[in-house]
Formats: structure tokens, C-alpha cells, sequence
């Protein structure tokens, strides 16, 4: 890591720390030239997964298309960005868990809204009338009325 004050190839980690959950490691490090100290952050990245799409194409996975459509699901809703943050990382987690090179997009669609059914059910209706293409007001009541009485049996 190059030291951002005089560029020097060399910094040595002097401290590092769990943050996000487990999910985010910050790291506290010293250039060995000119002794100037800075942080960085190492979060998990997935690499070299092929997403396949409904039409057959194949795309590489982009963390950002999911985190915009997930964004536009908790528009208005009380969500901080830890808990965004983490939100991400659970569904990487399982795109990972798979253990596959290609995955279908709506398996992708699936797991994004198995966790974030979990954060907030309101975005996951949000997400799910736009992820399943909700034809009518029916197929919206049948969504809200598993959601309810999922929510009962629990109570």
C-alpha cells in the first residue's frame, strides 16, 4: 500500500479492527518513510460470477445493480447505512454459499428478497412487485397476506 502523503511503497499495519459485523476490517497503517499514519478498509468481494439473465444473457456480478434496486426498495424507510451495508454482505454471502460460477438471475432476485424480508417487510414488497412483475392488485394482496400471516403464527 502506497503511502498517500510522499508515495513510498512500503506501510506497515499498526492496528486492525472488525467493523460491519464481521463483513469490514479497518486497518491502521504507517508509511515506513515519512511515518504519516492513515486507515484503510478490506470488505469481501466477490470474483468471477456469471450472472445469467431470463433471456440467456450472461453478465458479471455487479454489487452496485443491487444495491441500487435495493436502495430504491428502502426509499423513505428507516434503514442506516450499517444496516444497508450489512444487508449487502448477507446476500453476497449467500450468492457465495452456492458455491457456483454461474447463477440465474432469479436465484440472485430470491436471496436479495429472503434478506430483506428479514430487515424491512415493507421494501420487500417494494422489491417483490417489481422483482415478480405483480400483474394486478390480487397478486399484490396475496403477497401482503402471506406476509400477515406469516406474521401472526410468529405472534
Amino acid at each position: 500500500m502506497k503511502c498517500p502523503v510522499c508515495h513510498f511503497e512500503d506501510t506497515k499495519v499498526i492496528d486492525s479492527r472488525m467493523s460491519g459485523d464481521g463483513f469490514l476490517i479497518r486497518r491502521r497503517r504507517e508509511c515506513l518513510k515519512c511515518e504519516f499514519r492513515f486507515s484503510t478498509h478490506e470488505e469481501m468481494e466477490i470474483l468471477d460470477l456469471i450472472i445469467v439473465k431470463r433471456d440467456g444473457r450472461r453478465e458479471n456480478y455487479n454489487r452496485d445493480k443491487v444495491a441500487v434496486g435495493l436502495k430504491k426498495a428502502l426509499e423513505k424507510r428507516d434503514v442506516d447505512e450499517e444496516k444497508f451495508k450489512k444487508l449487502i454482505y448477507c446476500i453476497e454471502r449467500d450468492l457465495q454459499v452456492i458455491n457456483k460460477n454461474e447463477i440465474d438471475s432469479k436465484d440472485v432476485g430470491e436471496i436479495v428478497m429472503k434478506n430483506l424480508k428479514k430487515l424491512d417487510k415493507v421494501a420487500y414488497i417494494r422489491y417483490a412487485s417489481v422483482y415478480q412483475s405483480f400483474e394486478c392488485l390480487e397478486e399484490f394482496s396475496e403477497e401482503l397476506d402471506k406476509l400477515l400471516k406469516n406474521k401472526k403464527t410468529k405472534s
